[in-house]
């Protein structure tokens, strides 16, 4: 009997959500039309409106809900629509000192559009990689008892939150120079802002890829391990974390890389690579959950991400004659040395402060993580230091002119 009532509220929340997907899309359009004027912080900001607009609901809507005869899951959906909104809302005043105004115009025959709708159509496909690849993992997880699909979603969205970090804020600033550098033809240009966001992108993903790997239970554990959480599940999640963890790189270069394919006016290569990678992912998974049960569906998925990757660098370094390759494996190699004494300290301080701080509880377990990560940022700041990564210096100086910016310092 409570099938129905169930049914009813999902047609509901599907009804009151169905709006955000149009709100998001105009949000994504305003943010893309900021970073080409090189503004990135109100974009940057532009999604945080979504989770203050859900928030502010379960604090003020949840509670009363029940008074006006509304479930309180009807009341965060409306917050949701909000912060949708919100996106929009926060992004206007600026396009509005640029100069922008909106005016309803669709005029079919205009090579502009024509165009955008040519790059969108394998665009659209070779973006759909990654949700094709979860959707997978979730169909071969289900025969893999319970927890499994839970476990792998846990630990993936760890996982991604990184690239979410400083992946897409990477890419997103290299955009405009690219795209400006590829209407010129000017192909070293492009070559330098590559290689630059590919070799940033190495300095910060690598030690999260480490670190994510060297404390894997104690974050899951900070993060999920209450209520009907058990200790089964933060170990399994930690461990679909640790497999997931390397496809982290992966996922950041692609970030980076397939953009300069668009603005290449080159959609096709990157579809192609989109489609081969996922049959090899789905052939990864079949292989892999037969050994490792869900561990596989992981690891498969992060093979998978890194070969897309790669193919995608060789395939563009042909395409621009050139990626500075050479520089690029040397940055690798550092910092991937730096991490690793990064993530041994990290494990050292974690087991010493559980020794010391046995009993469990919320707040021991925020110390012990806080401090472990502290103590690893010290050691990878200090080996950066001493191994004269570049890459380093030029991280810490974007986060000083960021700082100084938004407070408004010169």
């Amino acid at each position: 009997s409570s099938v129905p009532g169930k049914l009813d509220l999902t047609v509901s929340l599907t009804r009151i959500m169905l709006p955000f997907l149009p709100l998001v899309a105009i949000a994504a359009a305003l943010m893309g039309m900021l970073n080409s004027l090189n503004h990135f912080f109100t974009p940057a900001l532009s999604p945080a409106m979504f989770n203050i607009g859900v928030i502010l609901s379960a604090l003020l809507f949840v509670p009363i809900a029940p008074l006006f005869g509304i479930q309180p899951i009807i009341a965060v959906a409306i917050g949701a629509m909000i912060g949708g909104l919100g996106q929009i809302v926060i992004q206007m005043p600026v396009l509005a000192r640029e100069g922008y105004r909106y005016r309803l115009q669709l005029n079919p025959s205009d090579s502009g559009l024509r165009e955008i709708l040519l790059l969108m159509g394998p665009g659209t496909v070779a973006g759909a990689a990654v949700q094709i690849n979860l959707l997978v993992n979730t169909i071969l997880a289900k025969g893999e008892g319970t927890g499994a699909v839970s476990w792998l979603n846990y630990a993936f969205r760890i996982m991604y939150l990184p690239i979410g970090l400083f992946g897409v804020s990477i890419a997103t600033a290299t955009l405009p120079t690219i795209s400006r550098s590829a209407a010129k033809n000017d192909l070293e240009n492009i070559r330098s802002a590559v290689s630059s966001a590919l070799r940033m992108m190495l300095m910060l993903g690598i030690p999260a890829c480490f670190g994510l790997i060297a404390l894997a239970e104690p974050i899951v554990q900070l993060i999920f391990e209450r209520g009907s959480f058990t200790e089964t599940d933060t170990s399994a999640t930690a461990t679909a974390l640790i497999f997931y963890a390397p496809g982290l790189i992966g996922y950041s270069a692609e970030r980076i890389i397939v953009p300069c394919f668009y603005a290449l006016k080159n959609s096709f290569l990157p579809t192609g690579v989109s489609i081969v990678s996922v049959m090899l992912n789905i052939g990864l998974n079949l292989l892999l959950v037969q050994q490792f049960g869900y561990r596989g569906l992981a690891l498969g998925t992060s093979i998978a991400a890194l070969f897309n990757a790669a193919i995608l660098v060789y395939l563009l370094r042909g395409k621009l004659k050139g990626l500075d390759l050479k520089q690029i494996t040397i940055a690798f190699g550092k910092i991937s040395v730096a991490s690793a004494l990064m993530a041994a300290m990290t494990i050292f301080v974690h087991q010493l402060l559980q020794n010391l701080w046995p009993q469990p509880g919320l707040l021991s377990q925020m110390i012990n993580v806080g401090v472990s990560i502290f103590a690893g940022l010290i050691v990878l700041i200090a080996s950066a230091q001493l191994l004269r990564i570049r890459e380093w210096e030029g991280a810490l100086n974007r986060f000083t002119l960021k700082i100084r910016h938004m407070t408004g310092r010169k």
